[in-house]
């Protein structure tokens, strides 16, 4: 009998839900930084066996949206709730369990299996962990709690092990030799969107949006060109730098990592525009597909 389903992975801001997602698929699909907000879209990533395919689902951090790019952003991880087989609500040993109580109530309601995941245990004591745990627990009485630290993936065989165990019987939704639902394009503006997170500070990774104008794929080349859009003039500046030296140094460490991605020759252009307030347009939100018509 084959096993598959959609196992979603939620949580807050900054507690590894990247990190976990790409220890367990085996893949670096979802960028994982430092800086909150990483990620703005949900991405899948598909983990396939002879008698079973796990489809994770990895969502924005939830949030209190601020402007509409949030309200997107909220409304992909609030989807993750419904359609998900399973469920991985991701914490960690910094933030408190009340933190987003609302969001906590809409899990606690769901009836699939929810697996509580308490990340970065390596930097804690069991005493304060035994504590945490029981606050979850007094919380999510009806969930499975599982300590890992992502990063030194401790434990997460051990969640693929209950992933497996918690699967309904079904086809495979996806084909066989398919590890993601996104197209080549999106992990350029990802892989280039996280460049600008490591190497720009305070608010201009999040005023960001990556455009890829041009993917031409030849058989050991790959030419792109990519437009890295920004909401004021200021910022344009700031993002090319003095002499055009911070986007260079962009551009580079994209197309090192672009080449280890896609395993061949990146000829990478980037250009940048303003698009001003993109992030409360809802037609630029369209146009960047965080929101369908």
């Amino acid at each position: 009998m084959h096993k598959a389903g959609f196992v979603n992975i939620v949580g807050n801001p900054n507690v590894g839900k990247s990190t976990l997602m790409n220890a367990l698929v085996g893949e670096r699909i979802s960028i994982a930084t430092f800086k909150a907000q990483t990620t703005r879209h949900r991405i899948m990533g598909i983990y396939n066996t002879e008698d079973m395919q796990i489809v994770f689902s990895d969502t924005p951090g939830v949030l209190k949206p601020v402007y509409k790019l949030q309200e997107s952003m909220l409304n992909f991880s609030t989807s993750a709730l419904v359609d998900a087989d399973v469920l991985l609500y991701v914490t960690d040993v910094v933030e408190t369990p009340d933190k987003h109580n609302d969001f906590v109530e809409k899990v606690r309601k769901l009836q699939v299996p929810v697996l509580l995941i308490i990340n970065k245990i390596d930097l804690s004591n069991q005493e304060k962990l035994a504590e945490l745990v029981e606050a979850w627990k007094a919380l999510l009485p009806s969930a499975e709690i599982i300590p890992i630290s992502a990063s030194n993936k401790f434990n997460v065989d051990y969640i693929l092990k209950r992933v497996k165990e918690l699967l309904p019987d079904s086809p495979p939704y996806f084909g066989k030799d398919q590890w993601t639902d996104k197209p080549a394009r999106f992990f350029v503006t990802e892989i280039i969107r996280e460049k600008i997170l490591l190497y720009y500070d305070k608010e201009i990774p999040y005023s960001v949006e990556v455009v890829v104008e041009q993917f031409k794929e030849e058989a050991k080349k790959i030419y792109i060109q990519a437009v890295i859009y920004v909401e004021r003039d200021s910022q344009k500046g700031i993002i090319i730098g003095r002499q055009g030296k911070a986007l260079k140094k962009v551009a580079t460490e994209a197309r090192r990592a672009l080449e280890r991605f896609f395993g061949k020759t990146i000829f990478l252009e980037t250009y940048v525009k303003v698009d001003k307030d993109w992030r409360n347009s809802d037609k630029e939100l369209r146009n960047f597909g965080y929101q369908q018509d």
